[in-house]
């Protein structure tokens, strides 16, 4: 590793963060689903760590979705599902993670037979000791399997707004985005009732579609942030749009290859969103699926992309802006990310 190299590597490492595009199953460490799948054997989830990190390649998205599936079935109780929140704060504050918005899929959790009630208070208590036992706030969005329809939209939905976790801040829309077009008006029913409720609008949308799901979610759903959103680039008027609005893209580069969205990093659009003046965020995704973190995704974006130490912070910065936190939260992580920058690399 050159100085430089160090350097950057330091920084990255110094640079207090926010993440806002993080599944709480695929947030799951490798010891964390080893756990899981010891806790509840005899399904397909390997029980050995190398097994696993085999089981973690992915041939295309269907197969990253048939897989996030088989890990999915492993929480069946309320404790699996405190387990990953506080597994994934463990992992984020060993990254000077401050705050993280975690992606629930709760439909799943209630088709394991948990209620309601039960999910919520497991999201609580994990929420809590998240914060005393490692410093990391978190926020939840409970998102609607696109492909499950308007039975995972209103149940979702119930759900949300029925009992809620004292954390929840969003609605999102996740899945297969083909299966989409043909259940638009449940979800636009459940995005204008979440809206109206004070929630807001976090879907995924254009990270296996073109632009029309991208069009879709600002136009349909009222998009308040977008996951991935990076066909956006195939799209003149819709790149003009989003730099006018400024609406946030939650970027996941090494995802979008590992999903075979993209062919390789070198080829991620990640650069031209930036170059466009569009407003953009870096995250993980899945992480230790895809073999990364979100530190590793800055070191992407500095040794791929060639982004120095001011734009990596504007990076960080962009992400406390684009997420839920109140105003004074906001305005005390970006300090501790200018404190850093001030400090310079030997002190990062």
């Amino acid at each position: 590793m050159t100085q430089s190299t160090a350097s950057t590597h330091a920084f990255i490492a110094a640079l207090p963060k926010v993440e806002l595009h993080l599944h709480l199953v695929g947030a799951a460490s490798v010891p964390t689903v080893l756990e899981l799948s010891r806790r509840h054997p005899g399904g397909p989830v390997p029980s050995s760590e190398e097994e696993l990190r085999a089981f973690y390649v992915f041939r295309d998205f269907p197969h990253f979705a048939e897989i996030y599936a088989d890990v999915n079935r492993l929480v069946r109780e309320p404790e699996d599902v405190a387990t990953l929140v506080t597994g994934a704060a463990r992992d984020l504050a060993a990254q000077n993670v401050r705050y993280a918005e975690l992606t629930v899929t709760v439909y799943s959790h209630q088709r394991m037979g948990m209620s309601n009630a039960a999910i919520t208070e497991a999201l609580d208590l994990a929420a809590r000791a998240a914060a005393a036992d490692h410093g990391v706030r978190v926020g939840y969005v409970f998102d609607i399997p696109g492909e499950a329809g308007p039975e995972a939209a209103r149940a979702t939905l119930d759900h949300a707004l029925s009992a809620p976790p004292e954390a929840l801040v969003g609605l999102g829309l996740a899945g297969i985005e083909q299966e989409r077009p043909k259940y638009r008006d449940a979800f636009r029913d459940a995005f204008r009732a979440a809206t109206a409720a004070g929630l807001h609008s976090v879907p995924h949308a254009g990270e296996m579609t073109g632009p029309e799901t991208i069009w879709e979610v600002i136009e349909g759903l009222g998009a308040e942030r977008i996951g991935h959103g990076i066909s956006c680039v195939r799209d003149p008027r819709l790149m003009a749009r989003l730099k006018e609005t400024q609406i946030p893209l939650e970027v996941c580069p090494t995802s979008n290859v590992c999903t075979g969205q993209v062919r390789d990093l070198a080829s991620h659009p990640l650069p031209r969103l930036l170059e466009e003046g569009l407003f953009v965020t870096l995250n993980s995704d899945d992480p230790p699926m895809f073999a990364t973190t979100l530190n590793g995704e800055y070191g992407v974006a500095a040794r791929v992309f060639g982004l120095g130490e001011a734009e990596l912070a504007a990076l960080a910065r962009n992400a406390v802006r684009a997420s839920f936190l109140g105003e004074r939260a906001k305005r005390e992580i970006i300090d501790e990310i200018d404190q850093v920058c001030a400090a310079g690399p030997a002190s990062a």
